[in-house]
């Protein structure tokens, strides 16, 4: 990872650690501050249009969930409505044992 990319990154984790809205101009007035001359300003763009609405110290939390983008809203969904999630389960369970094998239906493939 490049001076730049650790620079924002940190910039956006100290924003986010003190709960103030992540923007470029911040993140540019944190890197400056610690005099870090390398960094071009596209990166304070892309970082803080990547975090815009999205709480970072949640995703820090999910980092070892496994599934990307698709595992904060499902552990969102799963913590608002465990009981849900808990009967949809049960319910693919049941669909499952449904199904019909071929020893049911009195014939095998090789018979």
């Amino acid at each position: 990872m490049s001076t730049a990319e650790l620079a924002t990154s940190y910039a956006a984790l100290i924003l986010a650690d003190d709960r103030v809205e992540i923007t470029a101009d911040k993140i540019n007035t944190l890197i400056k501050a610690a005099n870090v001359v390398d960094v071009e300003p596209i990166w304070a763009s892309l970082f803080a249009k990547a975090l815009e609405g999205k709480d970072v110290k949640d995703l820090l939390s999910n980092v070892g969930s496994g599934g990307g983008a698709a595992s904060a809203p499902a552990a969102g969904a799963a913590a608002a409505g465990g009981a849900a999630v808990v009967e949809e389960t049960k319910a693919e369970e049941k669909v499952e044992e449904k199904e019909e094998s071929d020893d049911d239906m009195g014939f095998g493939l090789f018979d």
